[in-house]
């Protein structure tokens, strides 16, 4: 293992810590994006404003301070300051439902401008978390729960070494259709040997 392995950067993007006033005016903006809020299997679709976000936020915090067991990454896009896009909100990367005991949790990410998905941002920030997961925390398992419309994430998370457990059979309705929940489960051992660490 390369101990100069940088934790929270990658080549694109970099995974920081919630900078309330700032990215609550950008994640309301995503809201106002159904398709954005479908694609993470939102039960309630609906706008917030830039104070619900905050408060959201909050929530989030005292979580992480309280309970220890979620982690909460803003993704942010890496460049410089000539493009103008340096430290740009481009998305959330979560650890939850952490359970020290066993191991486990689940991870969740989401790109929320609709124009900077398929970028390769989502791939590198789940490769900086799965990272972060395994080697830093020492988590044995992880898990991921995706609508089955959602076939890009799907495949990324297949990509990344991630196996199919379990369906949900016709979880959720989108557009006139039942859909599966698919749940998805990776271990640190397959992770590690896909890695060759």
């Amino acid at each position: 293992m390369n101990l100069n392995t940088q934790l929270f950067e990658g080549r694109l993007i970099y995974l920081g810590p919630i900078n309330r006033d700032q990215d609550a005016e950008v994640e309301a903006r995503w809201t106002l994006d159904s398709d954005y809020l479908h694609m993470l299997g939102f039960d309630l679709v609906r706008p917030l404003s830039p104070a619900r976000v905050k408060k959201q936020y909050d929530e989030i915090e005292k979580d992480m301070d309280e309970k220890r067991n979620q982690y909460y990454f803003s993704i942010r896009r890496m460049g410089n300051e000539e493009d103008g896009k340096q430290d740009q909100l481009l998305g959330f990367a979560r650890l939850t439902r952490i359970g020290w005991t066993h191991g486990t949790g689940t991870i969740s990410l989401g790109i929320g401008d609709a124009a900077e998905r398929g970028k390769g941002y989502g791939t590198e920030a789940l490769h900086l978390m799965l990272h972060y997961a395994f080697r830093e925390l020492n988590l044995f398992r992880l898990s991921a729960s995706i609508p089955g419309y959602n076939q890009a994430a799907l495949k990324m998370f297949e990509k990344a070494g991630f196996h199919e457990e379990a369906r949900q059979r016709e979880a959720y309705h989108l557009a006139g259709k039942r859909w599966d929940g698919i749940y998805m489960g990776l271990l640190s051992e397959e992770w590690s040997n896909q890695h060759g660490s």
